[in-house]
């Protein structure tokens, strides 16, 4: 059976994208016949005005880059250890509430993870996940016009999903089946039934 391709964007402020990631990386490790591609898509640079510098040229940073920068490092450099870390970072801020742009924070998240921090921070210092951060958002946005996370990427289609539960990996397959369905533009709930 043929691998079901398919890209999901992330950033590590948004709880809904977190739902979404974990239950891909949940139905991956549960041997899912899918081939995720994990795409970084800032929301500070989506509220960042016209007249401010990017956020990937700003020095300081604004919230949610740093923790993307070392997400990136990891998915780039170290795959293995990705899924692992990637659950870490969005555990920082949505189960310890912990700071997003706390450099230590983050280190301890990437080696509870299992991974090598220092080596981590390296590659982070050297401005290359900074770069990969430009990159995968720019990518989205004129390659698919992404406005949001998480937003499944399938085949040329872009669509943008608020899943309620967290890890659910049958829930992305609904998805990704229903993603088949090209006539279907929009469905969007008024209210939420809970």
């Amino acid at each position: 059976m043929e691998q079901m391709q398919f890209g999901i964007t992330f950033d590590y402020l948004c709880p809904f994208a977190r739902n979404a990631n974990e239950a891909v990386l949940n139905g991956f490790a549960d041997g899912r016949d899918w081939e995720p591609t994990f795409h970084a898509f800032s929301l500070a640079q989506v509220h960042t005005a016209d007249d401010e510098p990017d956020v990937w040229d700003q020095p300081s940073g604004k919230s949610g880059v740093l923790a993307l920068q070392w997400g990136l490092a990891v998915r780039d450099n170290y795959p293995d250890y990705f899924p692992d870390v990637h659950r870490a970072l969005f555990a920082v801020r949505h189960d310890h509430g912990r700071d997003l742009n706390d450099e230590f924070v983050i280190r301890e998240a990437v080696s509870s993870a299992g991974a090598d921090a220092d080596a981590v921070a390296g590659l982070v210092a050297s401005g290359a996940p900074m770069e990969a951060v430009a990159a995968d958002h720019v990518e989205c946005v004129v390659g698919w016009q992404v406005f949001g996370v998480p937003t499944f990427i399938v085949e040329d289609q872009a669509i943008f999903v608020r899943l309620m539960s967290r890890g659910v990996a049958d829930d992305v397959q609904r998805v990704l089946d229903l993603a088949a369905w090209t006539d279907l533009n929009e469905f969007k709930r008024a209210t939420i039934p809970r």
